[in-house]
């Protein structure tokens, strides 16, 4: 009989898997990279050009969705009858605006980082550790922030505008009026939603303590309620607490935060 043949062995070749992103280590020295004038602009120039090649790239999405969000709009509106324009290339000219606000906060994070890259460099590795790690925090906090604008804050606004003396004012408002009136509120709210993120690296720099920031609490009051009625395109009183509110319990939140996990400052504060 014929013997039978064994299967060759497979040679094992070694897979050298992509090693994962490292945190700089705050206890090494910091080394500073010397770059000329021309160098910096060169660096400036590649990292706008990847920046408006991702916002290029993710228009071709916003395009589709732009319909959607439109009519999503008109209803957060109470415009049953569509928006009124006052030019003829206003209904192309608001969708593709819309596109292209969609496509910006689609290349959001790639606009982030390219930040990041270009800033990094001069900074020491405990600043750049914690700009690291507060990232994510900015993108779910500015996300959190504009959410609430778009399906709470902006909604209630409108039914509250549109209700107001309809025996007076007939309630048709332009589509770009109405798109202005949600972009200043999602945008005005996804910054200050950033709040708690700023007090905690104040306190992880040591610039302010959590108990500063009580102490500081019947200020901080004042200057949210005039950052909502800087937010708040109206200057109604119910618009502005839709805004305060959620800022007032961010403030809490930030002291809370920093209370909990900023309590070994990076850098002792200097002392006079």
């Amino acid at each position: 009989m014929a013997r039978a043949l064994k299967p060759p062995k497979l040679k094992k070749i070694p897979v050298k898997l992509p090693s994962r992103p490292r945190l700089p280590d705050p206890n090494e020295p910091d080394v500073f990279e010397e770059m000329t004038l021309l160098e910096h602009m060169e660096e400036l120039r590649d990292r706008i050009v990847k920046s408006v090649i991702a916002i290029a790239v993710a228009f071709v999405a916003g395009i589709f969705l732009a319909g959607p969000l439109l009519r999503r709009l008109q209803v957060e509106a109470n415009a049953s009858g569509g928006f009124d324009v006052v030019s003829p290339t206003d209904p192309i000219t608001l969708y593709f605006k819309i596109a292209l606000y969609i496509a910006i906060a689609i290349a959001l994070p790639v606009l982030l980082w390219q930040l990041i890259g270009f800033l990094a460099p001069g900074l020491t590795r405990k600043e750049k550790r914690l700009l690291f790690i507060s990232m994510p925090f900015v993108v779910l906090l500015f996300l959190a922030g504009v959410a609430y604008a778009f399906f709470f804050a902006a909604g209630r606004a409108l039914a509250f505008l549109s209700t107001f003396m309809p025996d007076l004012f007939d309630w048709s408002p332009e589509g770009s009026a109405v798109i202005t009136f949600f972009l200043t509120l999602m945008l005005g709210l996804g910054l200050a939603f950033q709040l708690p993120l700023v007090m905690f690296i104040l306190a992880k720099l040591g610039v302010a303590s959590p108990q500063k920031m009580r102490a500081f609490r019947k200020y901080a009051i004042l200057i949210l309620l005039i950052l909502s009625a800087v937010i708040t395109p109206s200057t109604d009183p119910f618009n502005m607490a839709i805004v305060f509110v959620p800022l007032y319990l961010l403030y809490e939140a930030g002291i809370i935060i920093s209370r909990l996990f900023a309590r070994s400052p990076l850098e002792s504060p200097v002392s006079s």
